[in-house]
């Protein structure tokens, strides 16, 4: 959603005349990011500030996807070591985790803006005594008004730095987002169309997942760094009302 709908708080084109427009063609849509900060509900009041009206299933983030993976484990729930905000408490919590320090049963890394070396510390230690890394999303970058700001991926290459193990992640491009994305729909890959403004999550998992491709340049991407891109996204627009036909 960042970078496709909007940055920050500003709107990107008048999402209300988009989303008709979509829902006039008769399509389905799900809301898919990797931004592990934000919860649900608050997805959906922003969408709805914004005059598009959307119901909780159809928004999935990287939390979404990591407490999911975590309930096929260990369906009783359980502690874990937890660096995030919002959006991450709040999945795991309604999957039955909870955040502890010791006897967790994984570290799980996102967006974390009061990150600190303690937190650093201790998730380092509990990864080397072989307690599994998860993270939530790769994104090194978050966009925002001011420009491009540091990203989950950021805390993840300090963590496994620290600690000698790369995580398993969650979010795009990994396919566990887009497969709940379709299941949620109901569609197959090859009927599905993914949009985002970022070749190495958005695109490149789009296509790893056997769906059709469309970058937005109202994002991360510029056109240059899009020409380059191999192989192509099937289509590249200006902004997502371009794609939809709707003008800004």
């Amino acid at each position: 959603m960042d970078g496709v709908l909007w940055r920050g708080k500003q709107p990107i084109g008048d999402l209300a005349r988009i989303f008709e427009r979509i829902q006039n063609l008769g399509l389905k849509y799900t809301f898919a990011t990797n931004n592990a900060t934000g919860s649900i509900g608050q997805y959906v009041d922003k969408l709805r500030s914004f005059g598009v009206d959307v119901q909780p299933q159809q928004i999935i983030n990287s939390p979404i996807a990591v407490a999911h993976y975590l309930k096929q484990l260990h369906p009783e729930g359980g502690a874990v070591y937890l660096i995030g905000e919002t959006g991450l408490i709040e999945a795991l919590e309604q999957a039955g985790f909870h955040h502890a320090e010791d006897g967790v049963v994984a570290v799980v890394a996102g967006l974390d803006r009061q990150f600190t070396y303690e937190k650093l510390r201790k998730a380092s230690l509990l990864i080397q005594k072989g307690i599994p890394f998860i993270g939530t999303n790769p994104d090194k970058t978050f966009p925002s008004p001011e420009g491009l700001t540091p990203g989950a991926g950021s805390i993840l290459a300090a963590i496994e730095t620290a600690s000698g193990t790369p995580p398993q992640i969650m979010g795009k491009p990994y396919p566990h987002l887009f497969q709940l994305a379709l299941q949620r729909m109901g569609t197959q890959p090859h009927e599905t169309l993914v949009i985002g403004d970022r070749l190495d999550t958005d695109i490149l998992g789009g296509m790893n997942a056997g769906c059709k491709t469309a970058l937005v340049l109202s994002g991360v991407t510029g056109l240059a760094e899009a020409e380059q891109f191999q192989p192509k996204p099937d289509w590249i627009a200006s902004s997502l009302g371009e794609l939809v036909g709707v003008d800004s």
